[in-house]
């Protein structure tokens, strides 16, 4: 049982950081758009980058404790890209320079979210196969 609940709070984490990414695509082509202004652009995008920094971290540390090592593996390069980002002080979106940067920032924010859609894909495939198979079986990709 504590199986299925780990696989469901870390699909619930994975889920929170595909919508909060959403979000901010959702953000970026308000501005493309003309729909709001940079100012309050960039202060939602900001806003929400925290949660979602935190939130990837957390799932993956709930891979690691859980013992998911190829689920953890899928997710620590995107950990890694935004401690990369937080390092180089280049995590916040500034306001005089959003326009300038307006593809490359939604292109960075794309491709987070395949990165996302392909983790939840994979652990959609791995929850069903624990599911119709023993909870406590270890499954090759899955849990191993």
């Amino acid at each position: 049982m504590e199986s299925l609940l780990s696989w469901l709070f870390a699909f619930l984490l994975l889920f929170f950081v595909l919508c909060l990414v959403g979000y901010q695509i959702v953000c970026l082509t308000d501005l493309e758009l003309d729909y709001v202004n940079q100012y309050d652009a960039a202060a939602r995008i900001n806003k929400v980058f925290l949660p979602e920094f935190v939130s990837q971290g957390v799932l993956c540390f709930v891979y690691l404790v859980t013992g998911r090592w190829f689920m953890f593996l899928l997710s620590l390069p995107y950990l890694g890209y935004n401690i990369r980002l937080w390092k180089q002080n280049r995590h916040l979106v500034d306001v005089t320079e959003i326009y300038n940067k307006l593809k490359q920032e939604k292109d960075r924010r794309l491709f987070k979210l395949y990165h996302l859609l392909i983790l939840v894909v994979i652990a959609l495939f791995c929850q069903c196969f624990g599911v119709i198979h023993d909870t406590d079986m270890q499954i090759l990709l899955c849990t191993m």
